[in-house]
């Protein structure tokens, strides 16, 4: 389920790290609303704040670390991808829209509707969204929903350690020694303010995204895929309707059969 944490992004991972938790050090060591309340004894409120810093952290390696859903050999995962045996893809009915398995030129397997080889895991993805160097892993089928929770944890963290720092600011007689006064915090708040807005931004594309059934990779690229060329500009066929597709998207655990959604003749999990 879990790739090796020692991998190509454990310097990435280690930065991501090093930079959250120092900077929760220094709203900690600063006079913020965080520092006066643990002074005072009153420890809720930074508590929940390390506790959701945890929190966010375990996600992030959770996402990072976790099987996208990297389709396998042919023999034990194309099949049980597809739910579709050899003799029963001729009741598959031919119209205008046609299915083609291919086979990766690069791992040799035959991909499953709505995978893509990664380049950097060199893998082949099971509903591949994109590959996100800040994890260091491909968003696909397995980590889609988590990679979404996690930008929301990460959000909330963000825009309360940005609270946190505005509170910290002191004032001073003259720019120079406020500058003086208040620079690491400012650094700090500049780091988070862009974060914030980042995973604001990513958060809100893919929730988009999401509520119509489509992945990044199939929003940027559909004129180069081959299920998806010959559809219109404004249609999906794995649009199931909002409320369906954020049902399926966060509540249904098993893998889709995406080629019965495609042919509408259903969308039962395997």
């Amino acid at each position: 389920m879990f790739k090796n944490v020692f991998g190509s992004g454990f310097l990435v991972r280690t930065a991501h790290v090093i930079l959250t938790w120092v900077i929760t050090l220094i709203l900690f060591l600063h006079d913020t609303d965080l520092r006066k309340q643990e002074e005072t004894g009153e420890l809720t409120l930074p508590v929940l704040f390390v506790l959701l810093v945890l929190v966010s952290v375990l996600l992030y390696f959770a996402v990072s670390l976790m099987d996208p859903g990297f389709v396998l050999s042919d023999d034990c995962d194309l099949q049980f991808t597809l739910g579709i045996a050899e003799e029963t893809q001729d009741m598959i009915p031919q119209t205008t829209k046609s299915i083609r398995l291919r086979r990766c030129g690069h791992c040799l397997v035959q991909q499953p509707m709505r995978s893509k080889h990664c380049q950097t895991c060199q893998h082949c993805v099971r509903r591949y969204d994109h590959h996100c160097p800040w994890i260091e892993n491909c968003v696909g089928e397995r980590n889609h929903r988590w990679f979404v929770l996690y930008l929301a944890v990460q959000l909330v963290v963000l825009l309360w350690g940005l609270y946190m720092a505005w509170s910290g600011f002191s004032h001073a007689p003259t720019w120079q020694l406020w500058l003086r006064t208040n620079g690491v915090l400012l650094g700090a708040a500049a780091v988070v303010a862009v974060l914030s807005l980042t995973v604001l931004l990513l958060l809100g594309s893919h929730l988009y995204l999401v509520s119509l059934n489509t992945t990044t990779w199939e929003f940027m690229s559909r004129h180069r895929i081959s299920y998806l060329k010959h559809c219109g500009v404004d249609e999906n066929p794995f649009d199931r309707g909002t409320l369906r597709n954020l049902w399926g998207f966060f509540c249904v655990w098993e893998p889709v059969v995406w080629e019965h959604v495609y042919f509408k003749q259903g969308n039962d999990p395997i």
